[in-house]
C-alpha cells in the first residue's frame, strides 16, 4: 500500500452494521437508572438464548409478559432499526414482528439477535458483572 502523501487527508468510512449497533447499544444502556439496572441485566441476559429457542414472536412475547420489567428493553429494540421493523413503537413491536412473512421474519429474528448481544455486551461493561 503507497504511503500517504503529506497533508492529504483521511477518508472517514461510514460505521459498519455492528459498529452501529454497538453505538446504540451502549447509548440505551448508559440510559438505564441504577435502580432498574439488575431488572435490564436479567432480560437481556435471557434475551438471545430465548430467541435461539423459542424464536423472535415467543422472545417479544416474554418481554410484553414483563411488564415493566421488559418495556425497557422493548424500547430499546424497537429504536435498533432492525430490517422489517423500522420505526415501530415499544408497545407495537411484538405485533410488528408477530406480522412478517418467513423472510422478513428470519431477517428480524437475525439482526435482533446481533442487538442482543451487543445489548448483553453492554449490560456487562456498563454495570459490571454480579
Amino acid at each position: 500500500m503507497p504511503a500517504r502523501e503529506r497533508g492529504a487527508k483521511c477518508e472517514v468510512q461510514a460505521p459498519t452494521h455492528d459498529q452501529q449497533r454497538a453505538l446504540h447499544a451502549y447509548k440505551c444502556v448508559g440510559a438505564v437508572k441504577q435502580s432498574e439496572q439488575k431488572d435490564y441485566r436479567n432480560a437481556v441476559n435471557g434475551l438471545g438464548a430465548t430467541i435461539l429457542r423459542s424464536g423472535l414472536a415467543a422472545a417479544m412475547a416474554l418481554l410484553e409478559r414483563l411488564g415493566d420489567r421488559g418495556e425497557r428493553l422493548l424500547e430499546d429494540l424497537a429504536g435498533a432499526k432492525v430490517p422489517g421493523l423500522e420505526g415501530a413503537a415499544k408497545h407495537d413491536l411484538p405485533n410488528r414482528v408477530r406480522a412478517l412473512g418467513v423472510a422478513a421474519y428470519m431477517t428480524a429474528t437475525r439482526e435482533t439477535l446481533e442487538t442482543a448481544a451487543w445489548l448483553k455486551r453492554a449490560a456487562q461493561a456498563t454495570f459490571g458483572v454480579d
